[in-house]
Formats: C-alpha cells, sequence, structure tokens
C-alpha cells in the first residue's frame, strides 16, 4: 500500500530547505521503493495546509535542488498563537489542517521550520495527526538539537560581511555596529563574531552596559588600534532594558526615536569617543543563497532520518543533532521551548578568552 506524505516548509525561508526535502523524498523512494510512495507538496507552509494548496508531485520535481536556495514549496508565517483562534475570515485553523490531511489521505506530515513551526506541528500531533518535523532556523536556537539547518550557511555568510567590512573600517579608523539577525537567542551572533574576528559582541542572554562597551572601544584606541568591529544581535538590550517587559522596551525605544539597538549603540559611541560610527544591516541576506557543504550533509543526514522514521512509523517526532549522532526528540518536548546561549559557555568562554567584549 502507498504511503502518501505531505511535506511543507513553514516561518522565515533558510538555505538548506531544498536539501532537506531532496534527502527525505530520495531516502523515502529508497527505503520503500518508488511505486510505494507518494509525495504531496504543500504551498507556503501551514497557510497552504489550511487553504488545500496541495498537489501530487512528481520524483523529477526533486531533481537539481540540493544546491538551491529558498524552498520549491513556498515558505509563509502562520504565528502559532492564532491557529487556534478563529478570526474575521470565520475559518477554524486546526479543523481545516486536519480536513486536508484527511482529503489528501495523508500517512503523514512533515513539516521544516523552527520554533514557531514546532509549536504548531506538536499541536496537529496532540490532534492526532501523524507529524514528523525537521529543525530549520538560521537562529539555531530549536531546543534538543545542538544545530539545525541553514544555521552555519548564515554563519558564513555573516561571517563573509565582517571580513568585508573589517578592511573598510580599517581603512578609515571607523566604529562598525553590525547587526545581525537573533532575535531571542544569540548563537548566529557569536559564532559570527567569532569566525570575523569581532571585538565586541552583544547578544540577548547577556545584557549590556554601554558605558563597558564605550570603554572596550576606548581601550583599543589607546592601545593605537583606531578601529573596532561590533557585532550586535537584534535581540541585544542594555541591562536597563533587560528588567522591561517586551511592551515597555519598545515603547521605550520608539519614544527615544531609536528604531534599533544597532542604530543606539553607534550612536552612543560617537557621542562619547568621536570616533566615526557606523551601522551595517546585512539583514536577509544572511536567509538567502546556496547552502554550505556543511548543510548539504546535515540536511542530507536530517532528510534520511526522517523517511526512517515514517518507515517505521514512528510519529511524533522531531529530528536532532545529538553530539555526532543524529537523532530525534518527541514533538511535545521540543515545542515551547528555546535554546539560549549559556553565558557560561565553551563559546562565550573562547571569546573571553581572546578579548572579546560582550559588553558587561
Amino acid at each position: 500500500m502507498k504511503k502518501r506524505i505531505g511535506i511543507l516548509t513553514s516561518g522565515g525561508d533558510c538555505p538548506g530547505l531544498n536539501a532537506t526535502i531532496r534527502g527525505v523524498v530520495k531516502a523515502c523512494y529508497q527505503l520503500m521503493g518508488d511505486e510505494n510512495v507518494e509525495i504531496i507538496g504543500i504551498s507556503d507552509g501551514f497557510y497552504g495546509l489550511i487553504r488545500n494548496h496541495c498537489k501530487l508531485m512528481k520524483p523529477s520535481d526533486f531533481y537539481g535542488i540540493l544546491t538551491l536556495g529558498g524552498t520549491i514549496l513556498g515558505s509563509r508565517r502562520t504565528p502559532y498563537k492564532k491557529m487556534q483562534l478563529v478570526e474575521e475570515d470565520n475559518v477554524d485553523k486546526v479543523a481545516q489542517m486536519k480536513n486536508t490531511y484527511g482529503e489528501w489521505g495523508l500517512d503523514c506530515l512533515l513539516t521544516l521550520g523552527g520554533n514557531g513551526t514546532h509549536k504548531t506541528a506538536n499541536l496537529l500531533s496532540e490532534e492526532g495527526l501523524n507529524v514528523i518535523g525537521l529543525p530549520k532556523t538560521i537562529d539555531n536556537d530549536i531546543w534538543g538539537t545542538s544545530v539545525s539547518f541553514g544555521f552555519h550557511t548564515a554563519v558564513d555568510t555573516g561571517t563573509d560581511v565582517i571580513d568585508r567590512i573589517h578592511t573598510t573600517a580599517h581603512s578609515h579608523s571607523r566604529i562598525m555596529v553590525v547587526e545581525i539577525m537573533g532575535n531571542k537567542a544569540g548563537w548566529l551572533t557569536l559564532y559570527t563574531g567569532i569566525a570575523g574576528g569581532a571585538d565586541i559582541i552583544l547578544i540577548p542572554e547577556i545584557p549590556f552596559n554601554m558605558d563597558r562597551v564605550v570603554e572596550a572601544v576606548s581601550r583599543r584606541a589607546n592601545s593605537g588600534k583606531y578601529f573596532s568591529i561590533i557585532a550586535v544581535a537584534e535581540g541585544a538590550m542594555d541591562i536597563t532594558e533587560a528588567a522591561m517587559k517586551k511592551k515597555e522596551r519598545v515603547q521605550k525605544r520608539a519614544e527615544s526615536g531609536e528604531v534599533t539597538v544597532t542604530a543606539r549603540v553607534a550612536k552612543r559611541i560617537q557621542e562619547a569617543t568621536g570616533y566615526e560610527a557606523r551601522t551595517v544591516v546585512p539583514g536577509h541576506m544572511l536567509r538567502g543563497g546556496s547552502p554550505s557543504a556543511y548543510d548539504r550533509v546535515l540536511a542530507t543526514k536530517f532528510g534520511a532520518r526522517a523517511a526512517t522514521l515514517i518507515q517505521k512509523e514512528k510519529f511524533g517526532f522531531t529530528v536532532a543533532m545529538a553530539g555526532d549522532e543524529i537523532a530525534e526528540n518527541r514533538l511535545s518536548d521540543v515545542a515551547m521551548k528555546t535554546r539560549f546561549v549559556d553565558a557560561e559557555g565553551m563559546e562565550v568562554v573562547t571569546a573571553r578568552n581572546i578579548g572579546v567584549s560582550f559588553g558587561d
């Protein structure tokens, strides 16, 4: 009897989505036989599952996508907090997703995504659907896995940005403040900062003191180093903001006319030191492009593991990297949790030992 497998990609895109889709599909065909597998592609994430934007795909649809950035299925953000709300369109989202699953006769649903995706995947699993998750995010903040696909490619891209910033910073004796994606967790900024040779790294998990940041810049200048590179996570906050609730922080920044923490850091350094400070925001460049060799291998490993879970009918799990091994965790254990940087962890200690300041 044929297995019908639905696949969707949800949330922010990242390199490696297509490589993971390819890994799952090729492994399913190999393990269960081409004639025993049907792949149903679901467009635009959970939105497509709600709206029944599905189609039967052919093996040829997956040719040549290993190196392709983005996602052939399209992606869209459908916030978990709204999943169980019946809004103005009068659509019961959970019921509609279950209906689409049933109408297409799916035996399993694969969800490729980050924290929000895993929350919804767990919700559907608890509703009785056979669901398997695959951890995707450049933030690397999914609980239970030491790495998610897309992360290392984003680190490579961010590192390239800082490498290029170094040359212009040195030439003009400027303070360059580089904003890296990451609202809640600072993994991407931490790794990019270390790999790019940043002098100061500011992440959400270590609230900074602006005076300490200025001191670090001045200390470099006093030693004859008239430029500095500061890697700032978009979710970084100072010690005053860290004591506030999110709404209070947003209101405080709006009232001061400071849209981002990156702009505030650059402005205050220039005011305090007189050195020219500029901001650089690579933004969605970090999500784009072909996956690195590391991510292609990781995506293929994850995809192949998901195929074995389907073959064994082991549902309600998400694939993970545990040490050097590919494993899986229960969706119920992963949902509602975030993997944060340990302020006393190896990466932070390593950075401090080579003189990197965290502004604390």
